[in-house]
């Protein structure tokens, strides 16, 4: 789910600002609100005019939008009853709500690692994860900020730290996005990897001019279609589909969505970033697969947007339409509250049905390190 949208540069100004304020609350909460915005416009990144310009052409891309394949229903909270509704909009909220931890997120401080193994995975909490694979690494969605949000002041805030700085990564073959909502696509975050990697950003179509917008060189981005693919030496980085939307503003869809099948001389991975079920997935399987390790999301799923979040069912589901024998490693849960379902919920829920489905699953606790090869008991750390 996206973050907070950044409003501050469409806000009027002076005695304007003020009436505004006024209209809808005291005068010291819309100047609040309008400090906690204030650094706000430049992450909103390019606009639909900007984008189009690469956008257009693409068979998934109509009327200024990019269309899934299978579609997804929009927002309904109409499907909720009252008292579901008033955990949607409010539960959020609160400080002792059960989608909060109970105790202290235990954290591997590990440094990553300097031998990449043949094919491992650390996650470094929601969907960033450094993969290992043939040789190669590559980082997904990286989040280093301590909100998911336009914003410094407002929006979802971080539940644990960071388990590693940013600075310790190795060198990096590839940055992997799968789309351009705050918790997957963090301005501060690409700045500072343009800064310390060398790595090419692989991008959605769409999702470059946002980069370009933030001044990363042309030469650095990688901007696909579904269906289409980029090499780093003998890796090859195929963008697929997912059912999913995008925006980081009032437009929406106007940058594509995407899961990622990276494929190895020896091992094949599948990043699923962001994405409701969808049988595309049979057909990425049949296309790229058989996985050897995925990372399937699982968490911020709610009955009133069935068809843009998996829920750990159906991420077990969706691992075993891509993979026959596969590790799955669960992402998008633990570190930002994106919906109103307990906090340890997805990765319960998960275990249960892997187990039922015969799924091999390794969940490392933020900033652990599993090798696919070397998976062995869960430790259940989210017990708090």
């Amino acid at each position: 789910m996206p973050g907070l949208p950044r409003v501050a540069s469409l806000l009027p100004s002076g005695r304007a600002a003020l009436r505004v304020a006024a209209g809808t609350a005291s005068l010291a909460t819309g100047g609040w609100v309008l400090r906690a915005l204030n650094d706000a416009p430049a992450s909103l990144g390019a606009g639909p005019v900007q984008i189009r310009a690469v956008a257009d052409g693409s068979p998934h891309y109509r009327d200024g939008v990019f269309h899934n394949i299978e579609p997804a229903s929009a927002l309904k909270l109409d499907a909720l009853d009252g008292e579901e509704n008033r955990l949607v909009l409010f539960d959020m909220l609160g400080r002792r709500s059960a989608s909060r931890p109970a105790g202290v997120i235990p954290l591997d401080h590990s440094p990553p690692p300097t031998h990449s193994e043949e094919l491992a995975v650390t996650w470094l909490g929601h969907s960033t994860a450094l993969l290992e694979i043939d040789g190669y690494r590559v980082l997904t969605d990286p989040v280093w900020s301590d909100r998911c949000s336009p914003s410094r002041a407002v929006g979802p805030g971080r539940l644990h730290p960071v388990p590693a700085p940013l600075e310790a990564l190795p060198a990096l073959d590839a940055v992997v996005i799968s789309h351009d909502h705050y918790d997957h696509l963090d301005m501060d975050t690409v700045l500072a990897l343009a800064r310390t990697q060398r790595a090419p950003f692989v991008v959605p179509l769409g999702v470059g001019a946002h980069l370009r917008q933030w001044q990363i060189p042309s030469q650095r981005i990688i901007e696909l279609d579904w269906n289409e693919q980029t090499t780093s030496g003998d890796l090859t980085l195929v963008c697929t589909p997912a059912r999913h939307f995008s925006g980081r503003f009032l437009s929406r869809n106007t940058t594509l969505w995407a899961s990622w099948a990276l494929i190895g001389p020896q091992h094949r991975a599948y990043f699923g970033g962001d994405t409701g079920y969808t049988f595309s997935f049979e057909q990425i399987g049949a296309d790229h697969g058989p996985f050897d390790l995925t990372l399937m999301p699982i968490g911020a799923y709610n009955t009133a947007w069935p068809d843009i979040h998996m829920n750990p069912e159906e991420a077990v589901r969706a691992h075993r339409d891509v993979s026959d024998n596969g590790l799955l490693v669960p992402i998008h849960w633990c570190t930002f509250r994106l919906a109103p379902h307990p906090w340890a919920e997805p990765v319960e829920r998960l275990l249960e049905a892997a187990d039922d489905a015969g799924v091999r699953t390794a969940v490392p606790r933020p900033g652990g390190r599993v090798v696919a090869s070397a998976a062995g008991a869960i430790d259940p750390w989210w017990e708090l």
